[in-house]
């Protein structure tokens, strides 16, 4: 997917939530984000949209505490949700996708930015279905899309995800293989952290399912027994990454 396919798809996630956050109940707990109510969440989302948004409309060289900014706090609400929303689809429609610019992954750019709220804002819709009782819909294109942009700004959220930065080995290979849709990726476990690699060797464990369902394990929306995955190799050496690997 490239940038103005995000910010098409971006589009979409914030209406969806907008829509389901609209006869949600804000005290009902959201079961995928322990310790988070609905109104917990929804406040979330507003506050990353339109601290993203001015990150990308400034161009900004390094992070911006969003203590330093003077955007719009709430009350949360439908409308709170949409106005952000759409305040940040401008400013990324807007701009250069391969301009420079600060981001905290992998890619620094300002495309960087539009694909990281798009899966931002996926991720946290489906946490909302979740909370009230409704089976999320996925579309197998943005959740293989999802999975590689996870992948490949993880070791970079180390910088605030403690557990990132302790995950070692010893050359082990963990392949993740999606069975819907064209993905996979084959991840080394070494001394001084991971990383993603091109390999045809065979791995020490392998996960592969459908592209919703290897999402929903990897960022820790659901266990790998509530979902159609299979694992074929070392279970612990998976079980290891899916409790070490998350943006926190």
């Amino acid at each position: 997917m490239e940038h103005a396919e995000h910010c098409d798809a971006l589009e979409v996630e914030i209406d969806r939530f907008a829509t389901i956050y609209e006869g949600a109940d804000d005290a009902t707990m959201v079961p995928s984000c322990p310790e988070w109510s609905v109104h917990d969440l929804a406040e979330h989302l507003g506050h990353v949209h339109r601290w993203a948004e001015h990150l990308v409309r400034v161009r900004a060289t390094a992070r911006i505490p969003s203590s330093e900014m003077d955007f719009d706090r709430g009350p949360v609400s439908t409308p709170w949700i949409r106005s952000g929303g759409a305040s940040l689809l401008v400013t990324l429609r807007n701009g250069n996708p391969d301009e420079p610019m600060w981001a905290w992954g992998a890619d620094q750019h300002l495309r960087f930015w539009s694909r990281r709220q798009l899966h931002e804002t996926f991720v946290h819709r489906i946490d909302l279905e979740l909370a009230v009782g409704r089976t999320p819909v996925v579309d197998p294109l943005v959740a293989s899309d999802a999975i590689d942009e996870f992948l490949v700004n993880l070791k970079s959220a180390g910088d605030f995800s403690p557990d990132v930065r302790e995950i070692r080995g010893g050359s082990e290979l963990i392949r993740i293989a999606l069975s819907d849709v064209a993905g996979t990726w084959t991840i080394q476990l070494l001394e001084n952290g991971f990383g993603l690699i091109d390999s045809t060797d065979s791995p020490h464990v392998e996960l592969s399912g459908s592209a919703k369902d290897v999402l929903m394990v990897l960022l820790r929306r659901q266990a790998i027994a509530e979902v159609s995955v299979a694992v074929k190799g070392d279970r612990t050496l998976i079980d290891y990454w899916i409790a070490n690997s998350a943006f926190e």
